[in-house]
């Protein structure tokens, strides 16, 4: 079990070790490197997904490691408390950022549109917070949308099995 400590409570997720094993193993070492620490949900949007991980409060993300290759074609579905790894155009470009899904998200799925999302985790507790989250004040940033207006910081992630 993994465990996101945020400023607004607590997120427990479970990882899907056997369907996403690459996704869950790049996850699991930002997890051990403490990457995830002082980052931020940089982008809200209700009724779809909230989406972080890769960026500091104010808005510079964070250098990475090499991207990873994309799982979506696992058979796992971007359903409602679902973590996929959010990724640009490119198929095979996540690195560090997640997002979690706060409705089912068929259109992300593999074979959707395109390759899809990886979905790799699920929520076990702490939805509550997720859908408090996803209710925060949001706006426009430089270039980025949907940002929260006071930042929504991810304080720790914590390998808890």
């Amino acid at each position: 079990m993994i465990t996101i400590v945020t400023n607004h409570g607590e997120i427990s997720v479970e990882l899907f070790e056997e369907t996403a094993p690459i996704s869950c193993e790049n996850f699991r070492q930002y997890i051990a490197d403490g990457f995830f620490n002082d980052t931020v949900f940089h982008r809200v949007i209700p009724n779809f997904m909230i989406q972080g991980g890769g960026m500091t409060a104010d808005l510079r993300q964070k250098q990475t490691r090499a991207p990873i290759k994309n799982e979506a074609d696992n058979g796992e579905k971007n359903l409602r408390g679902t973590l996929a790894m959010a990724r640009t155009s490119d198929i095979n470009s996540a690195t560090a950022q997640f997002f979690i899904n706060l409705r089912d998200n068929s259109f992300l799925d593999h074979g959707g549109r395109d390759f899809g999302y990886a979905v790799f985790g699920k929520v076990t507790a702490g939805m509550d917070i997720v859908d408090a989250i996803a209710k925060v004040r949001t706006g426009n940033r430089g270039m980025h949308q949907d940002v929260p207006v006071d930042p929504v910081v991810i304080e720790d992630v914590r390998l808890d099995d």
